[in-house]
């Protein structure tokens, strides 16, 4: 069966900005905001304080006895403050968080807050009503982005845009704390200025209702408004923590509203929202295009309740490039001797590769060293991509793996241009299955020597496609030309010493390996920065710490030599 929170999600989906969400006390009691009557039994504790007098435990009993009465908070308010703006004075500090309970987190907007607010921001809510005098909801709004037009006087109604010209409005129908003309006694809530209550009918007229936190037993002119509206176009759904009230009863039989029991605010709300994003992602066109692609990375790299968005959207592009590079015109490997039929292929890969190279690039340069889930999504990647079941060809050039190589690169440019190198240790450490059951890292399995077959002519057209095709996803992060052709030689540089320190490991009867085409021209200005990071740095150099090339300052001090003896050689 179909809940109504799930009906209310879809609604809200299929028709951005037509419900309303109405709010009262208990939206915000989870920000420690007292309620109207908490704020009545605290003000009666007081004033049984100055009569030296003990309330507790019972201070409704208490004021029972000493005053032959109800407590009750309007006739209480009038009778401590003659006038709105004492009423204003007194009250001010219930809402207003003081430094420690600032600290503390308290009287700050709750998940409901932001819930509704994200909602706002992607314009599915766009009409707020609230009984309530603080500014959490504002508060939350501008924290997601949206500065709202904000109405809680008569004078604000008379000169607002008409509600379909507002991303978002806010109306305080008990105003707001800072102003002294607040509505809180009795009296004062029985009924709205004529504005108010014209406006508040084209509202529960025209617009869909979400109600949450609101008894309806203190605000007779709210009632009354809801009375009077007819039950409207769209469904009131409203949700309750406990009974209703007999006053909420009846408004929900009035509109014929769904009611949905909930724990809280906070997880109603929150819940909403996950909905309405669930139900928006699968309603975005895939393949994604590459603009909009970046863009979500970003935006999930930013904030960590994305990290399953995250690892689908990698995932995602990574299998769509597995089904294009599946077709038969893909099949097996051209031969090295034709260097034309080398470019077409390769051209091709980097094509069904686009999307996925420019998001290596962005998600080198932007995922934090700390971030663990957020490199696993590129180990994954690096796995899929590179891994075959079948035999090793013995074809002088391997372009099965191109594809990953190509990644692989894409992400080294990125981590090299933010100087993450742990990032990169990571994913060279990625195990990559070559041929049935034998596994290699990355940084063997992956270079340009091993799926050219150390063949120089082929080798070289591997180094020259990288480097002109990842120079057109790497200019969002690099611009310059010249800063590219450093970062590009910087991450040569170092995936060949990884090549070589893994290689002098796997297979002891190989030194000196040649890991380039051609060798790097900032090579020796690059070398003699690690020199110089080692020294200065010793085990806590980055490049020691990052295990790119070896997981000691003296291991890499001996791999990083054997790479000059070998450039030596070269002249």
């Amino acid at each position: 069966m179909i809940s109504p929170t799930e009906s209310l999600a879809f609604s809200m989906h299929a028709n951005p900005g037509v419900y309303a969400v109405l709010v009262g006390s208990g939206l915000s009691r989870a920000a420690q905001i007292p309620t109207g009557w908490e704020i009545t039994l605290d003000l009666i504790r007081k004033l049984a304080a100055l009569r030296k007098e003990r309330p507790q435990p019972d201070p409704e009993r208490w004021y029972r006895i000493t005053f032959g009465s109800e407590p009750d908070y309007s006739e209480l308010l009038d009778q401590l403050c003659g006038t709105p703006a004492e009423r204003q004075q007194l009250l001010r500090a219930y809402w207003e968080p003081s430094a420690q309970e600032r600290e503390d987190g308290l009287k700050q907007p709750t998940e409901a807050h932001h819930a509704i607010a994200a909602l706002a921001a992607d314009g599915f809510v766009r009409v707020i009503l609230t009984t309530n005098f603080d500014r959490l909801i504002e508060t939350a709004l501008e924290n997601a982005g949206v500065r709202p037009d904000v109405l809680s006087r008569p004078g604000d109604v008379r000169g607002a845009p008409p509600l379909v010209h507002m991303r978002c409005c806010v109306i305080k129908l008990h105003g707001d704390y800072r102003d002294t003309r607040i509505r809180n006694t009795r009296t004062e809530l029985d009924r709205y200025p004529k504005k108010f209550d014209r406006l508040l009918a084209r509202i529960f007229d025209e617009f869909g209702l979400v109600v949450c936190g609101w008894s309806a037993v203190w605000d007779s002119a709210l009632r009354k408004a809801l009375s009077r509206a007819p039950s409207g176009r769209f469904t009131t759904y409203w949700a309750a923590r406990g009974d209703l009230t007999d006053e909420a009863r009846r408004l929900v039989e009035h509109r014929r509203a769904e009611l949905i029991p909930i724990n809280d605010a906070d997880e109603f709300f929150d819940g909403i929202h996950q909905y309405v994003e669930s139900l928006q992602e699968f309603a975005r066109p895939h393949p994604l295009s590459t603009e909009i692609a970046v863009a979500s990375l970003k935006r999930y790299l930013a904030e960590p309740r994305h990290q399953i968005r995250l690892s689908d959207l990698v995932d995602n592009v990574v299998e769509k490039v597995v089904e294009t590079t599946s077709d038969d015109a893909f099949a097996g490997n051209p031969s090295g001797s034709d260097d034309n039929a080398v470019k077409r292929r390769m051209q091709d890969l980097e094509a069904a590769c686009s999307t996925l190279l420019a998001l290596g690039v962005t998600g080198g340069s932007w995922t934090a060293e700390e971030k663990e889930d957020h490199v696993r999504p590129w180990e994954r990647a690096l796995d899929r991509l590179g891994s075959r079941d079948w035999p090793a060809s013995d074809s002088e050039i391997d372009l099965q793996g191109y594809p990953a190589m190509l990644l692989l690169h894409a992400l080294g440019l990125g981590v090299v241009e933010a100087g993450r190198l742990s990032n990169l240790g990571r994913v060279l450490e990625t195990r990559i299955r070559t041929s049935y059951q034998k596994e290699e890292n990355a940084a063997l399995a992956l270079h340009p020597v091993t799926l050219s077959r150390s063949d120089p002519v082929t080798r070289s057209t591997f180094g020259k496609r990288l480097r002109e095709c990842l120079r057109l996803h790497a200019r969002g992060i690099v611009p310059d030309e010249t800063r590219y052709t450093m970062i590009f030689d910087r991450l040569e540089i170092l995936l060949g010493l990884a090549y070589c320190c893994r290689r002098g490991h796997s297979d002891t009867t190989q030194s000196g390996c040649d890991p380039f085409w051609n060798v790097p021209g900032n090579a020796d200005r690059f070398l003699n920065e690690i020199e110089a990071s080692l020294s200065s740095g010793g085990r806590q150099s980055p490049f020691v710490t990052s295990r790119i090339f070896g997981g000691t300052e003296e291991e890499c001090r001996r791999n990083l030599e054997e790479l000059r003896a070998t450039l030596r050689r070269r002249g």
